[in-house]
Protein backbone atom coordinates (compact mmCIF):
# COMPACT_ATOMS: atom_id res chain seq x y z
CA UNK A 1 0.00 0.00 0.00
CA UNK A 2 2.93 2.33 0.74
CA UNK A 3 4.64 1.68 -2.14
CA UNK A 4 1.64 2.32 -4.08
CA UNK A 5 1.14 5.58 -2.73
CA UNK A 6 4.99 6.74 -3.27
CA UNK A 7 5.03 5.77 -6.58
CA UNK A 8 1.76 7.66 -7.33
CA UNK A 9 3.28 10.89 -5.70
CA UNK A 10 6.36 10.05 -7.93
CA UNK A 11 4.34 9.95 -11.14
CA UNK A 12 2.50 13.05 -9.91
CA UNK A 13 5.67 15.21 -9.48
CA UNK A 14 6.84 13.97 -12.72
CA UNK A 15 4.04 15.08 -14.36
CA UNK A 16 3.98 18.57 -13.15
CA UNK A 17 7.60 18.73 -13.76
CA UNK A 18 6.85 17.89 -17.62
CA UNK A 19 4.08 20.70 -17.42
CA UNK A 20 6.16 23.48 -15.90
CA UNK A 21 8.75 22.67 -18.84
CA UNK A 22 6.32 22.21 -21.45
CA UNK A 23 5.19 25.84 -20.38
CA UNK A 24 8.63 27.36 -20.02
CA UNK A 25 9.28 26.16 -23.29
CA UNK A 26 6.35 27.38 -25.09
CA UNK A 27 6.85 31.18 -23.54
CA UNK A 28 10.80 31.34 -24.22
CA UNK A 29 10.90 30.74 -28.84
CA UNK A 30 14.45 31.04 -30.16
CA UNK A 31 12.46 34.10 -31.86
CA UNK A 32 12.75 36.06 -28.69
CA UNK A 33 16.59 36.16 -28.38
CA UNK A 34 17.52 39.55 -29.78
CA UNK A 35 20.25 38.21 -32.11
CA UNK A 36 17.81 35.80 -33.84
CA UNK A 37 15.40 38.72 -34.45
CA UNK A 38 17.80 40.74 -36.01
CA UNK A 39 18.79 37.72 -38.14
CA UNK A 40 15.01 37.42 -39.56
CA UNK A 41 14.65 40.77 -39.46
CA UNK A 42 17.14 41.66 -41.96
CA UNK A 43 16.38 38.52 -44.46
CA UNK A 44 12.80 39.96 -44.41
CA UNK A 45 13.23 43.88 -44.69
CA UNK A 46 16.06 43.14 -47.80
CA UNK A 47 14.20 40.97 -49.40
CA UNK A 48 10.99 43.00 -49.37
CA UNK A 49 12.71 46.07 -50.07
CA UNK A 50 13.01 47.86 -47.32
CA UNK A 51 16.16 49.22 -47.35
CA UNK A 52 16.35 51.62 -44.68
CA UNK A 53 15.31 49.13 -42.25
CA UNK A 54 18.25 46.39 -43.24
CA UNK A 55 20.45 48.87 -43.25
CA UNK A 56 19.84 49.73 -39.35
CA UNK A 57 20.68 46.27 -38.74
CA UNK A 58 24.15 46.16 -40.28
CA UNK A 59 27.81 46.70 -38.73
CA UNK A 60 29.49 49.80 -39.82
CA UNK A 61 31.73 47.44 -41.65
CA UNK A 62 29.20 45.85 -43.31
CA UNK A 63 26.94 48.72 -44.64
CA UNK A 64 30.46 50.42 -46.23
CA UNK A 65 30.73 46.88 -48.09
CA UNK A 66 26.93 47.13 -48.93
CA UNK A 67 27.77 50.61 -49.96
CA UNK A 68 30.44 49.38 -52.04
CA UNK A 69 29.22 46.35 -53.70
CA UNK A 70 25.43 46.43 -54.14
CA UNK A 71 23.65 48.01 -56.58
CA UNK A 72 22.76 51.82 -55.59
CA UNK A 73 24.45 50.51 -52.11
CA UNK A 74 21.46 48.64 -51.26
CA UNK A 75 21.13 45.75 -49.33
CA UNK A 76 18.17 44.93 -51.02
CA UNK A 77 19.92 44.85 -54.27
CA UNK A 78 22.24 42.41 -53.25
CA UNK A 79 20.11 39.71 -51.63
CA UNK A 80 16.99 39.92 -54.12
CA UNK A 81 19.66 39.95 -56.93
CA UNK A 82 20.73 36.08 -55.10
CA UNK A 83 17.52 34.60 -56.09
CA UNK A 84 16.32 33.63 -59.25
CA UNK A 85 13.95 35.24 -60.98
CA UNK A 86 11.98 31.64 -61.25
CA UNK A 87 11.68 31.70 -57.63
CA UNK A 88 9.47 34.60 -57.56
CA UNK A 89 9.58 37.02 -54.63
CA UNK A 90 10.08 36.78 -50.82
CA UNK A 91 7.44 35.42 -48.73
CA UNK A 92 8.63 35.26 -45.41
CA UNK A 93 11.81 34.64 -43.40
CA UNK A 94 12.28 32.53 -40.01
CA UNK A 95 14.82 31.51 -37.34
CA UNK A 96 16.23 28.80 -38.33
CA UNK A 97 18.84 27.41 -36.01
CA UNK A 98 21.76 29.35 -33.73
CA UNK A 99 25.21 28.70 -32.63
CA UNK A 100 26.97 30.96 -30.56
CA UNK A 101 30.22 32.37 -31.80
CA UNK A 102 31.95 33.31 -28.19
CA UNK A 103 29.86 36.04 -27.25
CA UNK A 104 28.18 36.42 -31.36
CA UNK A 105 26.20 33.88 -32.85
CA UNK A 106 26.52 32.31 -36.64
CA UNK A 107 22.40 32.22 -37.01
CA UNK A 108 20.65 30.05 -40.26
CA UNK A 109 17.35 31.91 -41.69
CA UNK A 110 15.16 29.99 -43.91
CA UNK A 111 12.75 31.76 -46.06
CA UNK A 112 10.03 30.71 -48.27
CA UNK A 113 9.82 32.25 -52.28
CA UNK A 114 6.61 33.05 -54.30
CA UNK A 115 7.08 29.81 -56.44
CA UNK A 116 8.56 27.76 -53.49
CA UNK A 117 12.00 25.92 -54.09
CA UNK A 118 11.65 22.87 -52.87
CA UNK A 119 10.29 21.74 -49.10
CA UNK A 120 12.95 22.52 -47.04
CA UNK A 121 13.19 26.39 -48.71
CA UNK A 122 15.99 28.89 -49.09
CA UNK A 123 18.49 29.26 -46.70
CA UNK A 124 20.49 32.01 -45.09
CA UNK A 125 23.47 32.43 -42.81
CA UNK A 126 24.37 35.55 -40.92
CA UNK A 127 26.94 36.14 -38.70
CA UNK A 128 25.49 38.84 -35.58
CA UNK A 129 27.49 40.50 -32.79
CA UNK A 130 26.53 43.12 -30.44
CA UNK A 131 27.93 45.87 -30.31
CA UNK A 132 29.06 48.28 -27.35
CA UNK A 133 25.78 50.20 -27.29
CA UNK A 134 23.90 46.72 -26.75
CA UNK A 135 22.20 46.59 -30.27
CA UNK A 136 22.84 43.69 -32.40
CA UNK A 137 24.19 43.82 -36.36
CA UNK A 138 24.98 41.61 -38.87
CA UNK A 139 28.76 41.76 -39.54
CA UNK A 140 28.51 39.37 -42.65
CA UNK A 141 25.90 37.37 -44.39
CA UNK A 142 26.28 34.24 -46.58
CA UNK A 143 23.96 31.55 -48.38
CA UNK A 144 20.60 32.71 -50.11
CA UNK A 145 20.45 29.39 -51.55
CA UNK A 146 17.86 26.60 -52.00
CA UNK A 147 18.70 24.49 -48.52
CA UNK A 148 18.89 21.23 -50.12
CA UNK A 149 22.01 22.45 -52.04
CA UNK A 150 25.00 21.42 -50.16
CA UNK A 151 26.69 24.72 -50.26
CA UNK A 152 24.03 25.17 -47.93
CA UNK A 153 25.97 23.07 -45.01
CA UNK A 154 27.94 24.66 -42.75
CA UNK A 155 27.49 28.19 -44.35
CA UNK A 156 29.82 29.70 -41.86
CA UNK A 157 33.03 28.13 -42.30
CA UNK A 158 31.88 26.48 -45.70
CA UNK A 159 34.25 28.04 -48.55
CA UNK A 160 31.86 27.11 -51.30
CA UNK A 161 29.05 28.74 -49.62
CA UNK A 162 27.94 31.69 -52.25
CA UNK A 163 26.96 35.15 -51.89
CA UNK A 164 29.64 36.23 -49.20
CA UNK A 165 29.48 39.72 -47.39
CA UNK A 166 31.99 40.85 -47.13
Amino acid sequence: MQVRRSLSIGLAVLAIIAVLVLVVVALTTPQTNPAFEVAANFANAAGHGDDAAALRLLSSDLAQAVASTCKDGKPSACVQGYAPPEWGALQHAVFRRAVPDGAAWDIEVIATYENDKGASGVCSYFHVSQIPDGQWKIDRWAGFIWCGDPRSRDMATNPNTPNRMP
